[in-house]
């Protein structure tokens, strides 16, 4: 799928595929990493899968979840999925802790964003814990907006917003 793959000025972005299994069941795994994610740390067959339903998003909606590598190692991952919970298409994103602090997850969210509305996703949402600074701050850097809230087992999240008019795509 090297034609979907992304460039940005530190990262390779590369549609994630079986041959990441390995390094996106590790970063699953990694509580620092994915703790905050809509169902928390995966096992390796919960990430098995999601691998499979995000190869299967690639080939039904041309937008899917990329695998982010910086200098070639595996950082973390971002793109679109379908949310489970109807709300439609969805950014996520999750980098390694190590990596965290130089911008990298909005530079690679962003990425991600661009190439879901070019796909033609006109509406693209993200949802967030209303105390999780950082996951708003990199939401609101790439020009998503907050349009909504609701309770998740106690926990206040936010629903982001992104649409792009016919004449952005």
């Amino acid at each position: 799928m090297t034609g979907r793959s992304l460039r940005t000025a530190r990262l390779t972005l590369d549609p994630v595929s079986w041959r990441d299994m390995d390094d996106i069941a590790h970063l699953k795994a990694d509580g620092g990493a994915f703790a905050m994610m809509l169902g928390g740390v995966r096992n390796r067959q919960q990430a098995e899968a999601e691998m499979a339903s995000d190869v299967a998003c690639w080939a039904k909606h041309g937008a899917g979840m990329f695998a982010i590598r910086e200098n070639g190692k595996l950082v973390g991952i971002t793109g679109v999925h379908e949310r489970p919970d109807g709300r439609g298409m969805a950014l996520r994103f999750s980098i390694y802790p190590w990596a965290g602090g130089r911008g990298l997850a909005r530079e690679a969210a962003a990425a991600a964003l661009r190439q879901a509305h070019a796909s033609g996703l006109r509406r693209v949402i993200a949802i967030a814990r209303e105390t999780n600074i950082a996951s708003r701050k990199v939401l609101g850097g790439i020009g998503m907006h907050v349009v909504d809230q609701f309770d998740r087992d106690g926990h206040e999240m936010l629903v982001f917003e992104s649409v792009s008019s016919l004449a952005d795509i």
